[in-house]
């Protein structure tokens, strides 16, 4: 099992698609990746040399991947927050932050939330 970035790639998959498993890499950056490494897009990871892996981890290591772009994304949400921009705004809210509509079909950043049928008061 190849292991890169410490994700293991799973073994039957071709390498562009393996490749996608890595945060921070996607089909396009995975084919150039690829590319510049001299492998063919459709081998299969358990089919790759020890050379072909060593050219792979040389291309990667040159992109910003897995912990590394995680922490750069939270201090930019961060600087967003604190300096009290709009978009900082809705992040601390946990509303949306792309313009999107609220009223309806933001379930995913507000939350579900428990509703309450004809609850009725205690009478003495």
């Amino acid at each position: 099992m190849a292991r890169i970035s410490g994700v293991d790639l799973p073994k039957n998959k071709r390498g562009v698609i393996g490749l996608t498993y890595i945060f921070g890499i996607g089909k396009t950056q995975a084919g150039k990746i690829l590319d510049r490494a001299g492998v063919s897009h459709e081998t299969k990871i358990k089919d790759w040399t020890d050379d072909e892996l060593v050219g792979i981890r040389a291309e990667i290591a040159e992109i910003k991947v897995e912990g590394a772009l995680r922490s750069e994304i939270q201090l930019n949400i961060k600087r967003l927050m604190d300096i009290g921009c709009y978009r900082g705004l809705r992040h601390r809210k946990g509303l949306p932050v792309r313009g999107q509509r609220t009223s309806t079909n933001a379930r995913t950043r507000k939350g579900r939330k428990k509703t309450v049928a004809g609850k009725k008061k205690a009478t003495k």
